[in-house]
């Protein structure tokens, strides 16, 4: 299944900012402790955009580490360079379509992730057959994504403003179905990690600041409900009232994120 989907930098950058700003846990640490890497160890990443799970495994293990990161958005990898270069990290960035053959050898990696872009895969058996391929006898995956009632506000204030069907999400819709079975049919154990983070919003502006980034006209699965700029803005009006009521109404807005962890050993 091709997904028409592209991430930009500037999006992603707001919706994290977002979360560290309001939210009270953080998922690096907890994703952290949940793979546990070790010293010495040879890690990929997989759709690895602008290096941000690379540089966490970079300082969390000191640089000792062989580390690949590999994406398919060229834009990004050029940033994710940039910052290796200005850290002095030795982690090598590569052109990687998780959609194609891997260029990479089988049975090197201790361990290989692919932290939220796993579900935008084509053919989810195959790419997770590929990074099977590329990991050692012994070694594991991780992969991260939305659960089903992943920011449930989000969804609910945008059917209340529009009355319309909100479309399957990738991530929410796959990630606990089609990709933890293609996981489970692979390795040899799997195990489910879950991270709760809630959102408290005391004013309307971040909640919309977030809506903005993740139905920007770059986030093509959203094209039932905005086809133009101007279709765009009359949506983000809607959200906008409808969230102010829900505001006035409850006193805060809580959005909650609700991602799963699956770590699985080869």
């Amino acid at each position: 299944m091709k997904i028409e989907y592209q991430e930009t930098t500037s999006d992603l950058q707001t919706r994290i900012n977002i979360h560290s700003q309001f939210g009270s846990r953080n998922i690096d640490e907890w994703m952290l402790d949940v793979i546990r890497p070790i010293k010495g160890m040879n890690i990929l990443d997989v759709g690895c955009g602008a290096g941000k799970q690379c540089f966490s495994y970079y300082e969390h293990l000191g640089g000792d580490a062989r580390i690949t990161g590999g994406d398919v958005n060229k834009d990004m990898l050029a940033e994710a360079r940039i910052t290796a270069r200005k850290k002095k990290a030795e982690i090598n960035f590569v052109d990687l379509d998780f959609n194609q053959h891997f260029p990479l050898e089988a049975d090197q990696f201790d361990l290989a992730s692919c932290c939220f872009a796993i579900y935008y895969a084509e053919n989810i058996p195959y790419t997770i057959s590929e990074m099977h391929r590329v990991i050692r006898p012994g070694g594991r995956l991780f992969t991260s994504g939305p659960m089903p009632t992943n920011k449930q506000l989000f969804y609910d204030v945008i059917r209340e403003a529009t009355g319309k069907t909100i479309p399957p999400m990738p991530g929410s819709s796959r990630y606990s179905t089609d990709i933890y079975s293609a996981i489970q049919a692979l390795f040899s154990k799997v195990e489910t990690h879950v991270f709760e983070n809630p959102l408290n919003f005391e004013s309307v502006e971040p909640f919309v600041a977030y809506t903005r980034a993740s139905l920007s006209e770059d986030r093509k699965l959203w094209n039932s409900f905005f086809q133009t700029k101007d279709d765009f803005e009359q949506i983000m009006e809607q959200i906008q009232a409808a969230a102010t009521r829900r505001l006035a109404m409850d006193g805060k807005l809580v959005m909650t994120k609700v991602v799963g962890g699956f770590i699985a050993t080869k």
